[in-house]
């Protein structure tokens, strides 16, 4: 799992908080994150994988959206395999890993291990929840008309620009001056705290508002094609309601114990003992949301695959061939032969025909399109009448 403590468990002098925590039960713990990994590996691999079935056709551009899903995917899975691998490590060379503890020793393989695996989680997962808070700006950005696929070089700037200072700024703080002298003092760990998690804490507090937001401009811009807010336009804003509310939850499921854990570890390090009797409660309820961890922060690409596209199928394809693959199921339209027919069943007349550019229209389509691009529904009346949902 990803948590800042990995990196504190680096420093020889670590505190009794993560002392307690990185050495209840590591077989057990690690096997739960390897177990954990792989499934949610496979799954999330497998979901993205092309199916049997589908109708081969002309691949679209893809869109901004789609490329930042498929980008948290990627994020969620060599995450995913950094777990594995240090975990894999910790239960074939426990004697390797032991070394860890020795303070000054000669050895510096062992720490250069566990500070570079525990970097790589820590990037990789930091990452992730700053592409999910660009999806929330571009799904907003989009209904006003003022994103695209230039964005996206903005996007990956300030992504892996910020992943990148934050995870080497605290990492920098927590070791400062050395690797045998960190963990002293608070002034070393609450920066490197604050900086792992800043962006699940922004992405908790700030993607909910942008969500809604652009909910509401949605029911906007589909009420301004005609002046009317039809049935079918109201279904297909619920649709794009009910997918982010996918993606918020699955992400507090996930996430949650981390948050939970570490204010319980935190109200044990200001404890003068924290083997006291009267802690025991505590202790327990830290270790049983340590295990969580384990389990819950692997499984997050797998089921943001779920929440973002819908349970795709077992039959894969792998011929290969290009064919339209899950993540760029739709995408803006184009004039001419691939131009799309409107996303909504409505009547219209000579002069309400007159009020709506055709430009107008086909950027309220590209738009509310990119919203819903990936996603399965069961509803065959919108799908037979709209574009938006020949991926869902």
């Amino acid at each position: 799992m990803a948590s800042p403590r990995l990196e504190t468990y680096c420093c020889p002098n670590r505190d009794a908080a993560t002392e307690l925590v990185m050495n209840f039960q590591p077989e057990v713990f690690c096997g739960v994150c390897i177990g954990s990994a792989s499934v949610s590996l496979l799954l999330t691999v497998l979901q993205l994988l092309p199916k049997k079935g589908q109708s081969p056709r002309k691949m679209p551009k893809a869109s901004s959206s789609s490329t930042i899903l498929l980008l948290i995917s990627i994020c969620d899975i060599l995450g995913g395999l950094g777990m594995i691998f240090r975990s894999s490590v910790w239960l074939g060379f426990p004697g390797f890993i032991a070394n860890i503890s020795v303070a000054n020793g000669t050895d510096v393989w062992p720490s250069a291990f566990c500070v570079g695996s525990a970097m790589w989680i820590q990037l990789l997962y930091s990452a992730g929840f700053w592409w999910l808070f660009c999806y929330a700006v571009d799904s907003y950005l989009v209904v006003r008309r003022s994103a695209g696929l230039s964005t996206i070089v903005l996007y990956h700037m300030m992504t892996w620009g910020l992943a990148v200072m934050l995870c080497v700024e605290g990492i920098a703080l927590l070791y400062y001056p050395s690797l045998s002298s960190c963990e002293n003092g608070l002034e070393h760990a609450v920066p490197h705290y604050i900086t792992t998690y800043a962006p699940l804490l922004l992405v908790l507090m700030v993607n909910p508002i942008l969500f809604r937001r652009t909910v509401s401009a949605v029911a906007s811009l589909l009420k301004g094609r005609q002046g009317i807010y039809t049935e079918n336009e109201r279904r297909l804003g619920t649709e794009i309601q009910i997918r982010f509310f996918k993606i918020m939850l699955v992400f507090v499921i996930c996430w949650s114990s981390n948050i939970i854990n570490e204010s319980l570890l935190f109200y044990l390090e200001m404890q003068p003992d924290i083997n006291e009797m009267p802690l025991k409660n505590i202790r327990s309820a830290a270790l049983i949301t340590w295990i969580i961890m384990g389990v819950l922060n692997p499984m997050q690409g797998f089921l943001f695959t779920l929440a973002f596209y819908g349970w795709t199928g077992w039959r894969v394809d792998l011929k290969w061939r290009k064919r339209e693959i899950p993540w760029e199921s739709m995408s803006s339209s184009t004039a001419g032969d691939n131009a799309y027919p409107s996303p909504v069943n409505y009547q219209s007349n000579t002069n309400d025909s007159k009020k709506v550019s055709t430009t107008d229209s086909q950027q309220t389509d590209d738009a509310i399109s990119m919203l819903s691009e990936g996603n399965t529904s069961g509803d065959d009346r919108l799908t037979r009448s709209s574009p938006i949902y020949q991926g869902w």
